[in-house]
């Protein structure tokens, strides 16, 4: 629990972050360094709640009051010990998790909560600056060979936990680097990707073989996949982008977003960038936001991360637009604690430099004769409570246009790419086109199971996390149940 008085006597603080105009030049975190002794305080924050919500918040349920603990007694051993056995990367989830579990804190009610995200964080990179953090062979191998398909955190969470278990994993990625959403839709601003290339490090000389630029379904046809491993484990992410389908959307300069993030995190790798891989008509090949008045069109974590990397291009402006009113600055009063609160959410990015504006609707892209986008028509909106239901209503004479040569469409992602993979496998998928499953495993294949956005839909990386260990237990739970078959078969036979 920390200190039994220290929620009376420290307030909650997080490391400074360096100046907006300074960090805009560069693609380093932005966080500066944070002692110990500040953990430790922050620690000592965790009062004795007799019930802590915030197991419930979290989805891996970490423990959390534990972990704080053993931090406030500076045992740093203990608390990675503690946090590790339920979250294998708290390195990652330290850095760019939205904290469901802060929002569940009991301190929370009337102070600000623990600084949990922080505090994993910091154990995780204690940890391994001190070497607790080693490669840990299985102490026996089972003879199951599992194919783990993607290596997003579900990918990378279900291979470290079936590796555990003594499966041989070989990982699979169509790109040329490990770690999905992590490595190619993350900016590097918020999450580094040495932090990825550091704990590859040690899955790799735990046994988890990996193999980049392998497009399973058309490197490796479904078939043959089956045939040469025992399990097959889905875990590719939500990579069809919901369009905005409007009159002038087929003009140069409207881009889906993650392409546009991702290309900037290969340049930040010296990595070669790959244009035109989806038939996209780019501009001069690769997108770039310098010198263009940037739209981006979503309110969510993925639009913020346009804006800060728009920012750093060099952009003329950027103004965010949001189709849903705008959230409270408090706590709604419909999401009370330990609730998710409905509320703004101001991210570093937007601290950077941008505009934004909210219940506005797009109308229409608007082109130059040469094709290229130059502006946007948008209205907008009032929304009115019609039967229990929220209904958009357009302004009248709020008709207008804004310049923009560069439009970014956030407004998330429908499902996993059908055709290819999964079609071949012959799945099934529910109502929102992601891959149907029970417990994990696919309706139409047993030896198939699905984790993370493939069968949950977009989600946040710390429950793909969860998804990825869930998944790999229920793995685990078939393939073993196969293998104690077996051996009664071979000793009844014997017995015969």
């Amino acid at each position: 629990m920390g200190k039994p008085t220290g929620f009376l006597e420290f307030t909650r603080e997080l490391p400074k972050k360096r100046d907006p105009q300074q960090r805009i030049h560069d693609y380093k975190e932005i966080e500066m360094p944070f002692s110990e002794q500040d953990s430790q305080r922050q620690a000592a924050r965790c009062m004795d709640c007799g019930t802590p919500f915030c197991h419930s918040g979290c989805p891996l349920g970490n423990i959390i009051p534990e972990f704080n603990d053993a931090v406030y007694e500076q045992n740093w051993a203990y608390a990675y010990d503690i946090l590790s056995t339920t979250n294998n990367f708290p390195e990652f989830t330290g850095r760019i998790c939205p904290a469901p579990c802060e929002a569940s804190c009991v301190l929370g009610i009337n102070k600000p909560p623990v600084a949990i995200e922080f505090i994993e964080k910091s154990i995780a990179e204690v940890a391994f600056e001190r070497g607790y953090i080693t490669p840990k062979q299985p102490k026996f191998r089972t003879g199951k060979r599992v194919a783990v398909v993607g290596s997003g955190p579900a990918g990378l969470a279900a291979a470290a936990q079936l590796n555990k278990a003594g499966h041989t994993v070989t990982v699979f990625e169509r790109a040329d680097q490990i770690g999905g959403l992590l490595r190619y839709g993350i900016p590097d601003f918020k999450l580094e990707k040495w932090t990825i290339d550091r704990r590859l490090a040690i899955m790799e000389a735990e046994g988890i073989v990996f193999k980049t630029g392998v497009n399973v379904g058309v490197d490796i046809k479904a078939k043959d996949l089956l045939e040469q491993f025992d399990l097959v484990m889905l875990t590719g992410g939500s990579t069809v982008p919901r369009d905005l389908p409007i009159p002038g959307r087929d003009l140069k300069g409207v881009y889906p977003a993650m392409e546009f993030l991702s290309q900037q995190n290969k340049r930040v790798a010296n990595r070669p960038v790959q244009v035109n891989h989806q038939g996209l008509p780019y501009v001069d090949g690769e997108l770039w936001a310098t010198d263009k008045h940037v739209v981006v069109i979503g309110g969510g974590d993925t639009g913020s991360d346009c804006v800060g990397t728009s920012n750093r291009h060099g952009a003329a402006s950027v103004t965010q637009i949001e189709l849903m009113p705008m959230p409270p600055k408090e706590r709604a009063e419909n999401t009370p604690w330990p609730n998710w609160p409905m509320m703004l959410r101001t991210s570093t990015s937007h601290e950077e430099g941008c505009e934004r504006h909210w219940s506005i609707n797009t109308k229409a892209f608007v082109g130059d004769e040469n094709g290229n986008l130059k502006a946007l028509r948008l209205v907008d909106l009032e929304w009115k409570n019609e039967n229990g239901r929220m209904q958009m209503v357009e302004k009248p004479g709020t008709e207008r246009e804004i310049p923009c040569e560069l439009a970014l469409l956030a407004a998330g992602f429908l499902h996993p790419q059908h055709n290819g993979l999964l079609d071949d496998l012959g799945l099934e998928y529910d109502e929102r086109g992601n891959v149907k499953a029970n417990k994990y495993q696919t309706t139409t294949n047993p030896k198939v199971f699905a984790a993370g956005d493939m069968r949950r839909g977009q989600s946040l990386v710390v429950w793909a996390i969860s998804e990825g260990r869930e998944a790999a237990r229920a793995a685990d739970c078939y393939l073993m149940g196969e293998t104690l078959l077996e051996a009664k078969a071979v000793s009844m036979l014997e017995a015969v």
